[in-house]
C-alpha cells in the first residue's frame, strides 16, 4: 500500500470514529431550560443575566437585567411508546403513540428596578407534557390476569396512563452588594396536578382500592 492509500485509510477510520448518529431525548417532565434564551443555549442560565427567568435558575441575576418583561411559549411534542415481550404469562403487547401529542407550555417573567441596587420581580413557568395515554387494547388476551379480554399493557381496563403538570410562581428579590456581586431569593409557590388510570389489577394489593385508579390529585 502506497502512502496515499495508507493516508486515505487512516483518514476514513478517524472520520468514522468521530461521526455520531442522530440523538433525541428529553428531560422528562422538566424543561432543559427556562426562558427562550436558556433553551437556545441548551439550558445554560445559572451564571448569565439575560432575561427575567432568574427565579427559575439563579434569583441573584435579576438585579442585573433592568426593567423588562419576557413572555414565551414552548411547543413540546414527545414521542412515546411502550411494549412488552417474553412475558411468562403470555401477556405481550405494544402501544404506540398517544391521543395527545402536542403540548404548549407558557412562561412569563417580570422585573422592576426599585433602585440601582435592588430589584423585585416574578418568574412563572411550568413543567409537564410527558403524560401517557396508551391504548386500552394493547394486549390481545390477558388470560387469567385480566379475565381473558383485551386490555392495556398492565392488564387493566381502558387506557393506561399518567398525567403530571406543574405551575410554579417564583416572586424574586435581588440585591447588588457591590459592582460585581449580588444576592437573591425566590420562594417557589407551586401548584401540581397528578392523575393515574388503567391500574385496576393493582387494586388487590392497595390499601384503598376505591381510590387507586382514574383519580386526579391537586397539591400546592
Amino acid at each position: 500500500m502506497d502512502n496515499r492509500k495508507a493516508f486515505s485509510a487512516v483518514a476514513l477510520a478517524v472520520a468514522g470514529a468521530l461521526t455520531t448518529g442522530a440523538a433525541g431525548a428529553t428531560d422528562g417532565y422538566f424543561s432543559h431550560g427556562y426562558g427562550m434564551k436558556a433553551k437556545g443555549r441548551g439550558g445554560v442560565s445559572t451564571a448569565m443575566t439575560t432575561d427575567t427567568f432568574g427565579g427559575a435558575s439563579n434569583p441573584a441575576t435579576m438585579v442585573w437585567v433592568g426593567d423588562r418583561v419576557d413572555v414565551g411559549v414552548d411547543l413540546f411534542r414527545p414521542d412515546r411508546k411502550a411494549s412488552r415481550t417474553g412475558s411468562p404469562a403470555g401477556v405481550n403487547g405494544a402501544a404506540d403513540g398517544n391521543d395527545t401529542t402536542n403540548f404548549l407550555i407558557p412562561e412569563f417573567g417580570y422585573n422592576k428596578l426599585i433602585n440601582p441596587d435592588l430589584s423585585l420581580g416574578v418568574t412563572v413557568y411550568g413543567n409537564g407534557g410527558m403524560n401517557t395515554d396508551y391504548s386500552g387494547s394493547a394486549v390481545a388476551n390477558c388470560g387469567a390476569v385480566g379475565g381473558g379480554a383485551p386490555a392495556n399493557l398492565l392488564c387493566g381496563s381502558g387506557n393506561l396512563g399518567v398525567d403530571l403538570s406543574q405551575l410554579i410562581i417564583a416572586p424574586t428579590a435581588a440585591y447588588k452588594i457591590n459592582p460585581q456581586h449580588s444576592i437573591g431569593v425566590s420562594p417557589l409557590i407551586a401548584y401540581q396536578r397528578f392523575k393515574a388510570y388503567g391500574l385496576q389489577p393493582f387494586g388487590a394489593i392497595s390499601s384503598d382500592p376505591a381510590n387507586l385508579t382514574n383519580k386526579g390529585y391537586d397539591s400546592a
